[in-house]
């Protein structure tokens, strides 16, 4: 289920929460824990005007060492008027695989934070997005990922799963929306997803996947491992940064 796919379905979802603007402060006390980072991931569209509190809320977590922030721009909303510079079909594809995991009745919407490919929110609150993360398990138990110059070696463990590279913009990106549903609005968007790229298939035995280079400089990288049947991701790493 979580792998890459040729079919994109379009569907829109107009279904969102009411915007918040206020921001606060998310607690930064947490410390890094053994069993990798927790994975935060973001579907929106800088064509939704419900996003922009959830984007809001998430650029406060880009910079925690004890997470992996990923923001994926999503395609469903490009035909209403302004077209979103980052969406893809593919972060598009990986939405709806956690909309048949995660078991979300209504299809895809945005925004939508998915915690560790388990649990997913809104999150347009600041201290609503910090407790859900609070309350989250660290990856723990699954295999041991160690990086190295242009690859990555995964350690032996159970499970079968498909292995991503991500490669994302930790800099913040200030898009200036003249059309849509945002019209007026400059965005500011943190950890942008470029790429998603599946490298193959870990079944538990001890292996090795070459890491394809990044194709726009600037880029950070980090190796997701998802469980092909519950989506949920076992284990995780960032990539050094590039020389």
């Amino acid at each position: 289920m979580f792998q890459k796919s040729l079919i994109f379905e379009i569907i829109l979802t107009l279904f969102a929460c009411d915007s918040v603007t206020t921001v606060a402060t998310v607690p930064q006390s947490h410390a890094k824990v053994a069993g990798g980072p927790i994975v935060v991931e973001l579907f929106q569209s800088q064509g939704c005007s419900s996003c922009p509190p959830t984007n809001a809320a998430f650029n406060l977590i880009a910079d925690r060492a004890d997470l992996i922030p990923l923001s994926f721009a999503v395609t469903y909303w490009d035909n209403l008027g302004w077209k979103d510079r980052f969406a893809k079909p593919a972060f598009t594809q990986r939405q709806r695989d956690y909309a048949k995991t995660l078991r979300v009745g209504a299809g895809v919407y945005t925004p939508q934070v998915v915690i560790n490919g388990a649990r997913g929110l809104v999150g347009n609150k600041p201290d609503e997005l910090a407790r859900a993360i609070a309350k989250s398990r660290v990856i723990a138990g699954g295999p041991a990922l160690t990086p190295s110059a242009g690859a990555v070696h995964i350690g032996a463990g159970t499970g079968r799963s498909t292995v991503w590279l991500v490669r994302y913009n930790p800099k913040e990106r200030r898009v200036a929306i003249s059309a849509g549903e945002n019209d007026g609005r400059t965005l500011p968007h943190r950890n942008v997803v470029r790429a998603l790229t599946p490298l193959g298939t870990w079944t538990g035995a001890a292996a090795q996947f070459s890491l394809p280079g990044a194709r726009e400089p600037g880029l950070r990288g980090a190796v997701l491992v998802q469980d092909m049947t519950s989506g949920q991701i076992v284990a995780a790493t960032r990539l050094p940064p590039p020389r």
